[in-house]
């Protein structure tokens, strides 16, 4: 997605609908004993038609759940199952969120709204339904980040704060609470297909992968089998998603295949973290004690799950051709590494081996000498490195020798590049950020945050896709 959206009319459709009642279930949002606006992302409301809203209509329709007009009329708790840390579990599905709405943006892209923290459904299980108002916090950082950085990544919508005091055993309680509106390019997971596979509808599946290939990538070339195109659309998009955490330098911490979206757009926020230095063992989430979603790892946590979904399109089809497809994931992964990390730093790649070597020669500089991922970035923006002296030694002339073979394709046109030090997001200003809130009520820093991250990402430049 582009970082500086142009406006559009309001576009609203509900195609969803074509895949019938085992698609999702007709739930209804909670009844919040209050909805305070705390966050409204204006620029992606106008790329969507509904910037017109003022304060008090937009909370009835992002806190209160009053249908968008010419949508859904009720909203959508999504079936899926999904292998969560690869032990599949069929128990799962929508189980705080719904799908509320889908329209068009500005590009006429089919977009979701979607929920967090909207309330129970018929799969929240034993949880409650809601969602932490600092979840809803970290969600805003995650997003504006990796959208400013090139990731492609929901957005965060909207934030309400609901009123209600929540029990949460890993942080402390009772804590306040919120409900988080997303905009997705669909929620349609591999999980998704894990579960119309395991019921062994076959017709079922057929439609789904029509939706997709309909709606949300591109149609079948003549000759190939819809599962194979969708497979193959798949691997190319998830394969990019990969590279686009490495670069920069994101850990999402819950990569399991209910959370891997069939478009490659990166969503659900919980324990994520960016990563201070290139650390292959970096971990997010706490109770991630083996390190399977480690920063180093998530190529190959997403290559596995998109075998998953190759083993649940052989409900339609042969496995030979779907493994064909998988097959050219680790190509397409490094492909996708070069256009990312020449992007950020502002070069044009050249030769696929040589820009592979220079990557690697980055990669051990920043590794041997401590240099955290934004600064090294920020500081050899073009190739010509800032500060030079904070760049010697045996490691960083290889990075510098290498660097003059490949040309300028950024700038440091922008102010940004003047600035003493980079725009990051590290967990102490995530806390720094959530204490002002939780302390003080104070939500300035947090505006302030995501207007730094914003003008970081015009600094890059838009999105090469």
């Amino acid at each position: 997605m582009p970082i500086q959206p142009q406006a559009a009319k309001y576009k609203p459709e509900s195609p969803i609908l074509s895949l019938g009642e085992k698609i999702g279930d007709p739930v209804h949002a909670a009844d919040f004993p209050k909805a305070i606006l705390r966050f409204r992302n204006d620029r992606w409301a106008e790329a969507v038609g509904l910037d017109h809203l003022n304060d008090d209509q937009w909370v009835q329709h992002f806190g209160r759940f009053q249908p968008l007009e010419g949508t859904l009329q009720q909203p959508l708790a999504l079936r899926y199952h999904g292998h969560q840390f690869r032990v599949y579990n069929p128990d799962i599905g929508d189980g705080r969120g719904f799908l509320f709405a889908q329209l068009r943006d500005h590009a006429g892209r089919l977009l979701d709204l979607g929920t967090k923290g909207s309330g129970q459904t018929p799969y929240s299980r034993f949880g409650d339904g809601r969602l932490t108002l600092k979840g809803g916090v970290r969600e805003i950082l995650a997003t504006e980040m990796l959208e400013a950085l090139g990731v492609n990544s929901s957005k965060t919508f909207s934030l309400v704060e609901t009123g209600e005091d929540l029990i949460r055993g890993d942080e402390p309680s009772p804590t306040r609470s919120s409900v988080l509106v997303r905009l997705s390019h669909s929620h349609i997971r591999i999980g998704t297909f894990q579960r119309i596979a395991l019921e062994q509808n076959s017709e079922l599946m057929t439609r789904l992968v029509d939706y997709c290939l309909t709606n949300l990538l591109q149609p079948a070339p003549e000759g190939v089998a819809p599962p194979i195109a969708l497979m193959r659309q798949a691997v190319e998009n998830t394969a990019e998603l990969a590279a686009s955490f490495m670069v920069a330098g994101f850990v999402h911490g819950v990569l399991n295949s209910d959370n891997i979206n069939i478009t490659g757009e990166s969503f659900d926020y919980g324990p994520w973290r960016f990563t201070p230095h290139w650390e292959p063992g970096f971990t997010a989430a706490y109770f991630d004690q083996t390190g399977l979603y480690a920063f180093g790892r998530q190529a190959e946590a997403i290559h596995w799950d998109v075998a998953q979904l190759a083993v649940s399109l052989r409900l339609l089809c042969e496995a030979e051709p779907l493994i064909a497809e998988l097959e050219h994931f680790p190509a397409l992964y490094q492909d996708s590494l070069i256009t990312h990390f020449f992007r950020r730093i502002g070069l044009t790649p050249g030769e696929r081996e040589a820009s592979l070597q220079f990557i690697e020669s980055c990669v051990q500089a920043m590794a041997q000498t401590g240099t955290e991922i934004d600064r090294f970035f920020f500081d050899w923006r073009c190739g010509d490195p800032r500060s030079p002296a904070r760049y010697a030694g045996e490691a960083w002339d290889k990075v510098r020798m290498e660097a003059a073979a490949f040309l300028p394709a950024g700038t440091r046109d922008h102010p940004y590049w003047t600035d003493d030090a980079p725009c990051s997001m590290h967990i102490e200003e995530v806390e720094a950020l959530w204490s002002a809130i939780a302390d003080r009520d104070d939500w300035e820093p947090l505006n302030q945050k995501v207007e730094a991250i914003r003008r970081m990402g015009e600094a890059h430049q838009p999105r090469l896709t």
